[in-house]
């Protein structure tokens, strides 16, 4: 895999496209954040698709799924905004730690924290979230 590097020498694996290829505990972990169960099936079952463009600390990613596209622009180790797909709002981070990205992020109607960890891993990008005990992963592919 051919990766570029930002002008700190740091490489930049999560750069490009990636498409969902497969859940583990997704829809328990929808349950924990208090889905319903219609919201469940469909997010199980969206399609998403993601663009990473990083430039030094800075991040851009586009999110497409079946239900909504949306840019995200994020500087590392600076709190930002974002609404889940089912339209949970969270503020947080994301950090970069050795090669994963880490995200910390607190629910803003009841105060709790959610984990997120993103890292490639062989030639997959592995999504890993953790609400209330629960962990979930999403697997992405390489569009």
């Amino acid at each position: 895999m051919l990766l570029q590097k930002n002008p700190t020498g740091r490489k930049m694996a999560f750069n490009g496209t990636w498409k969902i290829d497969r859940n583990e505990n997704y829809e328990k972990f929808m349950e924990a954040m208090g889905v319903n169960m219609m919201k469940r099936k469909l997010g199980a079952h969206d399609n998403l698709k993601i663009t990473f463009q990083q430039d030094g600390k800075k991040f851009t990613l586009k999110e497409s799924s079946n239900f909504r596209t949306i840019d995200i622009e994020f500087t590392l180790g600076v709190d930002f905004e974002y609404s889940l797909a089912d339209g949970t709002e969270l503020t947080g981070s994301w950090n970069l730690e050795g090669n994963k990205l880490v995200g910390t992020f607190t629910i803003k109607d009841n105060g709790k924290v959610l984990k997120a960890n993103r890292e490639i891993i062989g030639d997959e990008l592995v999504q890993t979230y953790i609400y209330e005990g629960v962990e979930a992963k999403r697997i992405f592919k390489r569009a």
